[in-house]
């Protein structure tokens, strides 16, 4: 699990929380009539995928995740110097995208669990997971164009282009499962499209939405686009050491799917012994019938062989480094103070999390 170190931002938990409940706030209500265009049963299953209801319809108030991107579109707008409500519209398209993604990886990956509950396909089957996730990603379209203004268009060539990214980042991700070697390169690459893409689409799209120039809204995606990449890294140390309890998938759990993430590839690359115990071990793996059998200690080992070999301290460290890079390019744009220092709070926290 990541933890502070020395030079780690220290962040107000306090004005955090009050920026992610804001975003929740403001755009839930605009998130649940959107919702409520499906058609059944799609309407009650992307419920259920938010965390509204329970497996058998009835009202929950389940963990609907951490609404960081909702967040960041709100403050988008303010960046530009229009109200955060401004920024709903592009916060809520995000969001659906957003979980359009979950729903498909979720299958894909055969991850059974999300949030502390199970997954929708494992409830509702891989035919309706689908079937919403892509209702979904064309509901977040319509919201957009049917504002139906000069911004609004560009707002959506953003949104369908991150998409489209993210999709690439996806098939990456995939192909790298049936591979022995994957460069640090290549994962950086895959984890900018995969979550680097969407975030800077959040942080661009309020501000596009409120007027802002293409200059204005590319360097907002630029300190996006490296806050993504903040943010899987730390992803990725949880996906391997993160408390389950707190984020809510198995121990191991990308170590269960033989994900070459960032914590992996490093590992691997770094050289000396434990890399090449590593290399050995995961070669084996790939050909093995019993994986599915393996034991916590099976998993612990290779965690253990990860961070031997030095992958876990360079992930924390690519961790901080990208969130540098992300501030260094918000210095460059031209926003009120507070704002700056409310986009500067969101990014300490996404290195510091622990879920």
């Amino acid at each position: 699990m990541p933890t502070a170190h020395p030079g780690s931002p220290a962040v107000d938990t306090a004005d955090v929380t009050a920026l992610l409940e804001r975003g929740r706030t403001l755009s839930t209500p605009v998130l649940r009539a959107a919702v409520d265009r499906l058609a059944p049963p799609m309407d009650t299953v992307a419920a259920y995928h938010f965390g509204w209801i329970d497996a058998h319809g009835r009202p929950t108030d389940a963990d609907s995740g951490k609404a960081v991107r909702p967040a960041l579109a709100l403050i988008s707008a303010e960046a530009a110097g229009a109200p955060p409500e401004t920024g709903v519209p592009g916060a809520v398209a995000v969001e659906l995208v957003h979980n359009f993604s979950l729903l498909h990886d979720d299958l894909m990956d055969g991850d059974e669990q999300r949030r502390h509950r199970d997954t929708v396909w494992k409830v509702h089957g891989p035919a309706q997971a689908i079937l919403v996730g892509d209702a979904l990603f064309a509901l977040a379209n319509e919201l957009l164009l049917e504002l139906g203004t000069v911004e609004a268009g560009r707002a959506t060539r953003r949104l369908t282009t991150a998409t489209r990214k993210l999709i690439d980042g996806q098939a990456q991700d995939i192909s790298y499962e049936h591979r022995e070697r994957v460069t640090v390169e290549e994962c950086l690459e895959m984890e900018g499209n995969k979550t680097g893409a969407l975030l800077a689409c959040a942080v661009s799209i309020g501000a596009v939405l409120g007027g802002a120039d293409d200059r204005t809204a590319d360097k907002l995606e630029e300190f996006g686009y490296h806050l993504g990449l903040a943010f899987q890294a730390v992803d990725d140390l949880l996906g391997i050491w993160g408390d389950p309890e707190a984020t809510g998938k198995q121990t191991w759990s990308d170590l269960r799917q033989r994900k070459k993430s960032l914590p992996v590839v490093a590992a691997l690359a770094a050289g000396g012994e434990a890399s090449e115990r590593l290399a050995r071990l995961l070669a084996e793996d790939a050909k093995s019938n019993e994986f599915d059998s393996f034991s916590e200690e099976d998993f612990a080992y290779r965690a253990a062989l990860i961070e031997e070999a030095g992958g876990r301290d360079w992930t924390s460290e690519e961790a901080r480094r990208q969130h540098t890079v992300a501030i260094r390019a918000l210095h460059e744009v031209d926003m009120p103070a507070p704002v700056r220092e409310q986009l500067i709070a969101l990014a300490d926290f996404v290195v510091v999390r622990k879920k």
